[in-house]
C-alpha cells in the first residue's frame, strides 16, 4: 500500500470525491492516520466502513435546522455519491411556498420547488430528483458526474432517469437529457467521469472499463474504443505506488502501441482544472486519424512538452 506522503487524509478525500469507503483511503493511508484524521474532525465517519468531509454532516444539520431539504450536490453527497467539486455551501430546497426569514437567511444556497412528503421528512431529496437537479443546473461535466455514481450506487435506474428526463420541462431541460442520455454506472469515480464528458464534447463515443484483449495482451482501461483501437486513460496521483507498478504500467502501455491501439492519458490536474488542452488533445488525435494537421496548442500549452 502506498502512503499519500504529505498529501492529507481530507485532501485524499477530497480528491475521491469528498465521501469514500475504509478500503478506498486505505490505499493511501494507514489505519492510524485515518483514525488521526477523525479524531481532529478533519474527516467525519459517515457510517460503518464509510468516510466523509465534514461539511457533508454540516450540510445535514443546516438543512434540518431550516426545515428544509438538502438538494443538488449536498443530497448527491447526502446519498453517498462521488461528485466532482465538492461545494463550500449547503445546497437547500425548501416548499414553494416557504419564506425565509432575515435571521434564517446566508449560510446557504436556497431553492425552492414542491417537495414530496418523503424528503421533507429525510432532510434529503430523492435520488433521482437529485440526479436531475445536478443534471439541470450543473455544467455537463459536474453533472454527468453525480448521474454515473447515482447508477454505480444502485440507487437510480438507467432506465427511470431517462424517462423523468424526457418529461422535463423549463430551464435545463434539455441538459438532464443529455445526461441522462450518457449516464453510465461503470465508471469508476469522478474523475473518469469527468474525462469522459469532455470526450463527448469532441465528439469521441468510448466505452467506459473497456476490456482489450489481443495476442498476449488483457487490460481493463478507463476509456476506449474497439473500432477507433484508441485507449483514453485518467491517471490519479497514486497511479505508481511503487517502481514495481511504474514498470507494470509502462509495459502496459508498450504493449497498446504493439498491438496498434493509441493511448491517450492525462493526469488528474489536466482533467479537472486544464480542460482546454484535454480537448485540445482529443480533437488534434481526431484530426491527424483523419489525415488533417492539428492546430497549434492553446498558448499557455505550448511549452507542456
Amino acid at each position: 500500500m502506498r502512503k499519500a506522503g504529505a498529501m492529507s487524509v481530507a485532501s485524499t478525500l477530497t480528491r475521491l470525491g469528498g465521501c469514500a469507503t475504509t478500503k478506498e483511503l486505505r490505499k493511501h493511508h494507514s489505519r492510524r492516520a485515518i483514525a488521526a484524521a477523525t479524531a481532529a474532525g478533519e474527516v467525519e465517519r459517515a457510517g460503518k466502513g464509510r468516510y466523509a468531509l465534514p461539511s457533508v454532516g454540516e450540510h445535514r444539520r443546516l438543512a434540518h435546522a431550516r426545515k428544509a431539504a438538502q438538494s443538488h450536490l449536498s443530497a448527491a453527497l447526502e446519498h453517498g455519491w462521488k461528485v466532482k467539486t465538492v461545494p463550500e455551501t449547503a445546497q437547500l430546497t425548501f416548499p414553494r411556498r416557504r419564506r425565509l426569514r432575515s435571521e434564517h437567511q446566508g449560510g446557504f444556497e436556497p431553492h425552492w420547488a414542491v417537495l414530496e412528503l418523503g424528503e421533507i421528512k429525510a432532510g434529503v431529496t430523492s435520488p433521482l430528483r437529485t440526479v436531475l437537479d445536478c443534471a439541470r443546473t450543473l455544467p455537463f461535466d459536474e453533472g454527468l458526474a453525480v448521474a454515473d455514481s447515482a447508477l454505480r450506487s444502485g440507487k437510480v435506474d438507467k432506465a427511470d432517469l431517462e424517462c423523468a428526463a424526457l418529461v422535463l420541462k423549463g430551464p435545463g431541460a434539455v441538459a438532464a437529457r443529455r445526461v441522462a442520455k450518457h449516464a453510465d454506472g461503470r465508471a469508476a469515480n469522478p474523475l473518469e467521469s469527468v474525462l469522459r464528458a469532455l470526450t463527448i464534447e469532441v465528439g469521441l463515443e468510448l466505452t467506459p472499463q473497456l476490456e482489450v484483449a489481443d495476442p498476449g495482451l488483457y487490460a481493463k482501461v478507463d476509456l476506449g474504443s474497439e473500432e477507433l483501437r484508441l485507449v483514453v486513460e485518467a491517471e490519479g496521483y497514486e497511479t505508481h505506488g511503487t517502481r514495481k507498478g511504474l514498470r507494470r504500467d509502462c509495459r502496459r502501455h508498450a504493449l497498446f502501441a504493439i498491438w496498434g491501439w493509441a493511448s491517450l492519458r492525462f493526469a488528474y490536474e489536466d482533467v479537472m482544472f486544464e480542460q482546454e488542452w484535454v480537448r485540445w488533445v482529443l480533437r488534434s488525435w481526431l484530426v491527424l486519424r483523419e489525415g488533417g494537421t492539428p492546430s497549434s496548442p492553446p498558448n499557455r500549452f505550448r511549452d507542456a512538452a
